[in-house]
């Protein structure tokens, strides 16, 4: 989900009216009717059916039809709406942070030493894979260009900057984990950054352990 619909989906929840209607239907733990959710919050059932639908179209609240009276056939008459929680996951922080991309790696490197592979190559190994997932999915050409592996960082909250033949990446997506472990993090994203070069086949990237003061500990070159 990009910046501008994840901002407007929160956004949307600073009306009193949504808010409280979002909250209803969280709080019930199943899914409601128009006519109950107005009941609940006092308003007018077509006044509480458009705010429920405004709460649909960002992704907050999903609908679904069911009959209520438990009848079927012909004379069971209409399915009813019925609005839940969204399976849809909204997270926003800024500057970008992807401390569950960290999770990921550190549960896929437990699961590979468990089965006895050292746990620093099961690290590393395991962050040049998710980045290499991340590449693949980034580009459908075979061989990606550098300026390509900009954009992909880019949008992993890299704010990258090419200056010449380095890029250089003024975001760190792990900077509280960072602060706390930062030989462990560092070298992770290092790989990381790595995986999404090979996995886009951005053949002249070089990413390297280059820390430096205000950005990511990680730098990458353009191979000669």
């Amino acid at each position: 989900m990009n910046l501008r619909s994840l901002a407007s989906g929160i956004g949307s929840l600073s009306d009193d009216t949504r808010r409280e209607l979002y909250e209803y239907v969280v709080g019930r733990g199943e899914p409601v009717t128009r006519e109950e959710a107005a009941t609940a919050t006092g308003l007018r059932p077509h006044k509480a059916n458009f705010h429920l639908d405004r709460l649909v179209e960002e992704g907050l609240l999903e609908v679904e039809y069911r009959r209520l009276t438990g009848r079927t056939g012909p004379g069971a008459g209409r399915p009813s709406k019925l609005y839940r929680r969204s399976e849809e996951e909204f997270s926003l922080s800024l500057p970008p942070r992807r401390y569950d991309l960290v999770g990921d790696i550190l549960a896929a490197s437990v699961t590979r030493a468990s089965a006895g592979e050292p746990l620093d190559a099961a690290l590393q190994e395991s962050a040049r894979e998710q980045g290499i997932e991340v590449g693949r999915a980034a580009t459908r050409e075979e061989q990606a260009t550098f300026e390509d592996l900009t954009t992909a960082l880019a949008g992993q909250g890299y704010e990258p900057r090419d200056d010449d033949d380095v890029v250089e990446l003024h975001n760190c997506p792990f900077d509280a984990l960072a602060d706390k472990h930062r030989a462990l993090v560092c070298g992770l994203n290092e790989s990381y950054v790595q995986g999404v070069a090979d996995g886009m086949g951005c053949g002249g990237a070089d990413a390297r352990l280059e820390p430096g003061d205000g950005r990511c500990c990680v730098r990458v070159h353009r191979r000669d």
